[in-house]
């Protein structure tokens, strides 16, 4: 279908949350629609209109995004993707991503990404796998931590209620924020909707709750967690934590932060739902299998002006080499570009090309979470000089692995 797609006006922003209401297969609760009017410039928005009803929309957050090297680099967050049963398969998500992309371009951002509800749909519109995270459901019985684990007499815990930790939270974060690629800036709205804590919000795993990690210079961590409350036949507890976030600034804040959670009065086990893939608390539990980590796709990123990408960040180890880019969706990225780590340049070239990849691979590879050696032993991509596609690899990679961590 040939559908005009346009931002929408302030008198379609409740049609506009039906149709994610529909796509989403949920029911928002009015106050959390507002929030997340607060958070959407309703400029930033698409929607698809069969005749004055929204059929399909999109919109995006505006965000500063770590990336390799500790640079804050504007992004677009896609989000609020979705189509009507009643309209799909009529080519107006393709039309929607074509046209957002096009219009991030033209507003001056490089880098789009997007957490995926469905793995499989963006591939195809050039978006790569750029960060995985972690789960874990760990056994209280099974928590102790390794015999060297760090501590430091100095800290104690604090319990606060969440609103009034707010502005500590707040100095963490930010002190961490430039540490790991893929941790992106928080406005106060998305703060306030971070600490929500109506009825609604709490899906059965009771209030939110904060503890803190501080000495007498102030605080050096948090976690953010609910408790899914739990009594076997028999009496016995086996409530768990439900561990939204933890942040410190170093790791005896980070183990002490650990092991308050793990050692909650009337819970069997925390359950971590969202951690980063290479989360120090791996090798400080003693017996590892009683993680019970699993892995899932985290962010997706999208290189939208390639050259401006690709200088941005920072690389870590020399890459001289011509990059050969097929990217259907996003033309003007399309042909060989010459990329020089040593100088901070990618330009254009017409020089016989080293590898030849599609963009969505770079996108994977550019927060340093992907090696590109796996895709050639695929067969997705083409290497023309030996050695060609590992230079790049290598210097892609980054330490510590990228992670979003607070899902948009």
């Amino acid at each position: 279908m040939n559908l005009p797609i346009r931002p929408i006006s302030e008198a379609e922003w409740p049609a506009f949350c039906d149709v994610l209401d529909e796509a989403f297969a949920t029911t928002f609760h009015p106050v959390q629609i507002d929030r997340f009017k607060a958070l959407t410039p309703l400029e930033r928005t698409l929607a698809a209109f069969d005749g004055d009803l929204p059929v399909g929309v999109t919109a995006i957050f505006d965000f500063d995004m770590t990336i390799p090297g500790g640079t804050l680099l504007p992004v677009a967050g896609v989000t609020a993707v979705g189509v009507l049963a009643s309209h799909r398969r009529r080519g107006i998500l393709n039309g929607l991503m074509r046209r957002q992309l096009r219009d991030i371009k033209e507003h001056g951002e490089s880098v789009a990404v997007l957490y995926a509800s469905e793995a499989g749909i963006y591939g195809r519109f050039g978006y790569g796998r750029a960060a995985d995270n972690v789960f874990y459901r760990i056994p209280k019985h099974g928590s102790a931590f390794v015999a060297n684990a760090p501590a430091d007499p100095a800290l104690r815990l604090r319990t606060a209620v969440p609103a009034a930790a707010r502005e500590e939270f707040v100095q963490v974060f930010d002190a961490v924020l430039r540490t790991r690629p893929g941790l992106y800036t928080r406005s106060p709205e998305r703060w306030d909707s971070l600490l929500a804590d109506e009825e609604f919000d709490r899906r059965g795993d009771g209030r939110l709750r904060c503890v803190l990690a501080e000495d007498d210079g102030g605080v050096r961590g948090y976690a953010l967690f609910k408790i899914k409350r739990g009594f076997t036949d028999h009496d016995v507890p086996e409530g768990e934590v439900r561990l939204i976030e933890l942040f410190a600034v170093d790791p005896a804040a980070y183990a002490l932060l650990w092991r308050s959670v793990l050692d909650r009065d009337l819970c069997a086990s925390v359950y971590a739902w969202n951690r980063p893939i290479d989360d120090p608390i791996q090798h400080l539990i003693a017996e590892p299998r009683h993680l019970n980590a699993g892995t899932l796709d985290e962010l997706w990123a999208r290189l939208v002006d390639l050259p401006a990408a690709l200088t941005a960040r920072a690389y870590a180890a020399p890459a001289e080499l011509v990059i050969e880019v097929a990217d259907e969706v996003c033309p003007w990225n399309e042909g060989r570009w010459r990329l020089s780590t040593g100088k901070g340049t990618c330009e254009r070239t017409d020089d016989a090309p080293d590898l030849t990849l599609p963009v969505q691979y770079l996108g994977a590879a550019y927060f340093g979470g992907r090696p590109l050696l796996p895709y050639a032993a695929a067969g997705l991509v083409t290497e023309h000089r030996a050695g060609a596609l590992r230079e790049l690899s290598a210097a892609m990679a980054w330490e510590p692995r990228p992670w979003a961590g607070l899902v948009f």
